[in-house]
């Protein structure tokens, strides 16, 4: 796995990489996911398929007890069988929505907020709301690479790293780009 980038906030490493957000080795993956954690396309079809049902199972059970969620909101189950123990379900805008970039950074923000909450040291990301969700990938990049500056600036030494995982070359080197622009 080669960085493509890494800048330092808040004491964290913020890195880019290119491959698959289900294989890396972190604590806590973040799935793109929809408002009832139906993961049925996407990423969220790769997480279920690489760490099993049991991940659709407690998504079904978290929305049986909180009810669905919004842009802008997480969740956390297990990460079944993958090598993250922890699964932050991230639902990201769509680009035509009103607020449809401040929602990105929010959705960011909360996944963030999410991992800590859970004592989470190293998590991975990929470009939220870049598929379905009709956001190119360099505005998504750049909105949620100052986000996640925003928040680690705030709350600092709360990871030691978050990863940003772009699938696909262009994906890594757009995520790459914002980074390196990133005050």
């Amino acid at each position: 796995m080669d960085t493509l980038a890494i800048k330092r906030f808040g004491g964290t490493n913020v890195t880019v990489v290119e491959g698959d957000v289900t294989r890396q080795q972190v604590e806590a993956v973040v799935n793109t996911a929809n408002e009832n954690l139906q993961h049925k396309e996407g990423v969220a079809t790769a997480v279920v398929r690489t760490g099993g049902r049991v991940i659709q199972e407690e998504s079904d059970t978290w929305i049986r007890e909180h009810g669905p969620l919004t842009a802008g909101e997480a969740a956390v189950t297990t990460g079944g069988m993958l090598h993250a123990s922890h699964i932050v379900h991230a639902v990201g805008p769509y680009h035509d929505q009103e607020n449809s970039a401040d929602l990105l950074g929010q959705t960011a923000q909360a996944a963030l907020a999410a991992a800590a909450a859970h004592g989470i040291n190293t998590i991975a990301m990929p470009a939220i709301s870049t598929g379905r969700r009709g956001f190119p990938v360099d505005e998504a990049a750049a909105v949620m690479v100052d986000a996640i500056r925003h928040w680690l600036t705030e709350n600092p030494e709360t990871f030691t790293e978050v990863r940003l995982v772009g699938f696909g070359e262009d994906d890594a080197e757009q995520l790459a780009a914002a980074l390196r622009a990133a005050g």
